[in-house]
């Protein structure tokens, strides 16, 4: 059996703190729209699935093809506040995610990836923002993927890496990472600094959440001699 072992980590929330450019850009697209702006607590709730449901899921009553050009508006709308501002740039990577990453890289065991709900283009901005690229050999995107919590991003994560589930952790601060993980058959962990309250993470039934990144080693120790 291969020693390798392989962490998946979402994007934002849990390595990065883009809350108020979501916040914002997703206000522009309902405004483009002309639908009321949603409030803070509904877009929060939607983070981390696919664009089109996430619009569904704030406004039921759209059409498809209105959702769609919803997750259109926010796009564009993202575009407009990258060139503002710098996008990902000016959103800060959460206190620890850096040295977490940094620690794990530097295990020759643990090979490192990325399940977001972001687009390649967004993402490829957040790795070229904060120099995080490098610590990452699999990268998945919502643009290639049915929305969490299908599993297919992280059965492409195993795919690129030859890790089995049992050797696997799926980290993540909603509810739908914890699920997505779950049925890959990942060990998950929540994380409670993200967008989701612990309450709902806590539904969803993750093996540990953490309070800082400063516990991941710990717990990541916990989990490999689980499955030793």
């Amino acid at each position: 059996m291969s020693d390798l072992r392989l962490v998946v980590f979402d994007v934002d929330g849990t390595l990065i703190d883009s809350q108020d450019f979501i916040l914002e850009a997703m206000r522009r697209a309902f405004s483009r729209m002309g639908l009321p702006a949603p409030t803070n607590a509904q877009t929060l709730s939607i983070i981390g699935l696919s664009l089109e449901q996430a619009v569904s899921t704030i406004a039921p009553d759209l059409s498809p093809v209105e959702a769609q050009a919803g997750a259109e508006h926010y796009r564009q709308s993202f575009i407009e506040m990258r060139a503002e501002t710098g996008g990902e740039a000016a959103s800060p990577m959460y206190p620890g995610a850096r040295d977490a990453l940094e620690r794990l890289y530097l295990q020759d065991e643990t090979l490192m990836g990325v399940a977001t709900g972001k687009a390649k283009r967004g993402l490829a901005h957040a790795y070229k923002s904060h120099g995080i690229g490098h610590y990452f050999v699999t990268h998945q995107t919502a643009d290639g993927h049915p929305s969490k919590p299908n599993p297919s991003m992280l059965y492409q994560a195993m795919s690129d890496t030859g890790v089995d589930a049992n050797r696997s952790v799926m980290i993540g601060d909603t509810e739908f990472d914890i699920l997505m993980g779950k049925a890959a058959g990942f060990a998950t962990i929540g994380v409670s600094w993200g967008y989701h309250p612990v309450a709902r993470l806590q539904k969803a039934e993750p093996d540990y959440i953490i309070e800082s990144f400063d516990r991941l080693d710990n717990v990541l120790d916990r989990i490999w001699m689980r499955t030793s």
